[in-house]
């Protein structure tokens, strides 16, 4: 039997493998360090699961609308008032199943077959792959520390081409933790727009910021940008694959007619559960959290630096340390495997995050605590020495 021809095109989530060699490890006896994964190690804040015991018991598990529940929609447009100070119509956001849901329907509704899609390298990797499952092209932008890892306006008019539908952005960013400040994020709006494409922005590590920086909303320049943004990662809510997106008014009900066919709907426990993430109890909890995210930043950067790693830009969000490992070793992949097996440390290799030179790079994760990162740290010395 035949495969679509998509499917050479795409590659594994190399760090999901890595992720099952070390619980195999883990399994036969070894002690990992997790420093692979891009998930909060904190538990989901018990109002939320408080909120979804309570739906459940009552026995009321059914379908929502398509778009999702209009008490959670209105509690986001709510949201992005209260912090961002920008009026966001619960009318323009549909809640998805994660942000990955989010992302399928946007391009569901913007890509053609053969149509180019911008996307900075390194990147997120599904980026790519889910712009070839719409018969797309995904067209990369290299973005390194001499632009703090983030796409220029003056690059994406180079790259323009006749075929080119639109700009995918992100900030913070994975794997970089770079931040697009309003000023940026509007010459890459004027570009793309004057242009007629369409600019589809990722804010799903937006809460997750460091040293006095705050992550702008792409919202605050323009209802004709596409938001992503998610409750897995500052909500500490990834096993609840809860998201949504922010639309331009004007294109909801198409995205309605593709959520429809492709979902039904998103979770009800787990829409039901997200109604209590913006309780100031929770707020207060989760930024807590931050600041221990944060001290957990500036304990591994000098510790990297101090083995060898060099990074030259240092992350300003999320939860991740972008290194330049070329110094180390020739051959990330091979170091990420080395180091799982040897050091007992599971790291991410640039394999995953696009072409430009992954062989140099490794991501690190500071999603444990800082008992743990020290311990990592101790390992990789011992391994590295």
């Amino acid at each position: 039997m035949k495969l679509a021809a998509r499917m050479n095109d795409i590659a594994p989530f190399h760090v999901m493998e890595l992720m099952a060699r070390a619980k195999a490890l883990e399994a036969a006896g070894r002690s990992i360090i997790h420093m692979e994964v891009g998930e909060p190690d904190f538990p989901t804040p018990q109002p939320i699961l408080d909120a979804a015991s309570a739906f459940i018991r009552e026995g009321h598990v059914f379908y929502t609308h398509a778009l999702g529940l209009p008490q959670l929609r209105q509690a986001i447009a709510d949201f992005y008032a209260a912090r961002y100070n920008v009026e966001v119509s619960p009318e323009r956001i549909i809640v998805t199943a994660g942000a990955s849901g989010a992302l399928l329907l946007a391009l569901g509704a913007l890509i053609d077959p053969g149509d180019e899609l911008l996307l900075p390298d390194p990147g997120y990797p599904c980026n790519r792959h889910f712009t070839r499952l719409f018969e797309g092209r995904p067209t990369p932008l290299n973005v390194g520390p001499e632009n703090h890892y983030q796409p220029t306006a003056a690059q994406v008019a180079a790259a323009w081409t006749p075929r080119t539908r639109g700009l995918l952005a992100a900030s913070p960013a994975n794997p970089t933790g770079a931040l697009l400040d309003r000023s940026r994020l509007a010459a890459l709006w004027q570009t793309v727009a004057e242009r007629g494409g369409a600019l589809l922005v990722d804010e799903i590590y937006h809460g997750l910021t460091y040293g006095g920086r705050s992550a702008e909303t792409a919202l605050a320049i323009s209802d004709e940008i596409f938001v992503i943004n998610s409750f897995s990662k500052y909500f500490n809510m990834t096993g609840w694959r809860l998201g949504w997106l922010v639309a331009p008014a004007r294109h909801v009900r198409e995205i309605e007619k593709l959520a429809q066919n492709l979902f039904i709907s998103p979770s009800a426990p787990a829409q039901h559960a997200a109604l209590a993430a913006f309780q100031p109890a929770v707020i207060a909890l989760l930024e807590q959290r931050r600041l221990e995210f944060q001290a957990r930043r500036d304990l591994l950067l000098p510790g990297l630096r101090g083995l060898g790693f060099k990074i030259a830009a240092e992350p300003q969000g999320a939860f991740y340390i972008y290194t330049d490992c070329s110094g180390l070793a020739d051959d990330s992949f091979k170091l990420a495997g080395e180091l799982i097996e040897q050091a007992g440390v599971a790291v991410t290799p640039g394999l995953d995050f696009g072409g430009h030179a992954p062989e140099r790079h490794l991501r690190f994760a500071y999603t444990v605590s800082q008992e743990l990162l020290e311990e990592g740290l101790a390992r990789l010395a011992r391994h590295l020495r």
